[in-house]
């Protein structure tokens, strides 16, 4: 029953190759992209917007190089929105670090990290590109190195030619 009550919290759920993501819309727009466990079952997009979302994340999946074209409501904070643009000034195949941002943009690198983690539209604004000093980092607020989410952050950055982290890749998906 819980499953099932959070399945209906997503106008799609899709299985891609990096795993499962959850697609919220209302009015015309997308108000969130959540990655989710791997034992959410598929559910079809239910509307035109979810269904866009579905096509591009799709193309991503096969071409790294798709640029994204969604209607993205909008949310979070300035701070959170000088943090997401900077990462989506960091090109494909590249990572930068929490401190290299936070110095590009005059913060600290933990503020950037918690901006990070606050992202809405995961993939979209691609803040699997930021990692820490030390290696991988986190990503969506956790830092569990056998998890699923930090799966998704190595097929990512893997899928997008990174190959700093090809080490790392894991089969947890």
């Amino acid at each position: 029953m819980k499953i099932q009550q959070q399945h209906e919290l997503f106008s799609a759920v899709l299985d891609l190759p990096l795993g499962k993501l959850g697609v919220r819309t209302a009015g015309g727009l997308i108000t969130e992209l959540c990655y989710l466990p791997p034992h959410f079952d598929a559910k079809a997009p239910q509307d035109a917007v979810a269904e866009l979302a579905a096509t591009q994340l799709a193309r991503y999946c096969e071409d790294a190089d798709f640029p994204f074209d969604l209607p993205l409501k909008r949310a979070g904070t300035e701070f959170q929105h000088k943090v997401w643009d900077a990462i989506r000034s960091i090109p494909r195949g590249s990572v930068r670090t929490y401190g290299e941002l936070a110095k590009h943009i005059g913060s600290a690198p933990r503020a950037v990290g918690q901006a990070c983690g606050a992202n809405w539209f995961p993939v979209v604004i691609p803040c699997h590109r930021v990692t820490s000093s030390s290696g991988l980092g986190g990503f969506a607020n956790s830092d569990d190195p056998n998890g699923y989410l930090l799966g998704i952050k190595r097929w990512l950055l893997a899928h997008e030619g990174s190959s700093e982290y090809a080490w790392q890749q894991t089969t947890l998906l």
